[in-house]
């Protein structure tokens, strides 16, 4: 699956593992994620693209306005998941 910004991806490796987050970044070797609480929109965390698992979705434009927005969106993300 393609990578692109905005797409919700799962960690699978390091501090952060099992957590949700947002591309905001694509570079050669590393994304740019960010969650909206601890890695916020202005610093985001740099990951090797083999350590994390994207999903289908992907947010728009205005779910990551802000990191009030993205925490918010990727919340509700999290909810749906844990309910199947």
């Amino acid at each position: 699956m393609e990578l692109e910004i905005g797409s919700v991806v799962r960690s699978k490796a390091g501090r952060d593992k099992g957590k949700l987050m947002a591309v905001v970044a694509i570079g050669e070797k590393t994304v740019a994620l960010c969650d909206g609480k601890e890695h916020r929109l202005e610093k985001p965390k740099q990951k090797n693209p083999r350590h994390i698992a994207p999903s289908k979705t992907v947010l728009d434009a205005g779910a990551m306005a802000t990191d009030r927005s993205l925490k918010k969106a990727l919340a509700i993300l999290e909810s749906k998941g844990s309910q199947t």
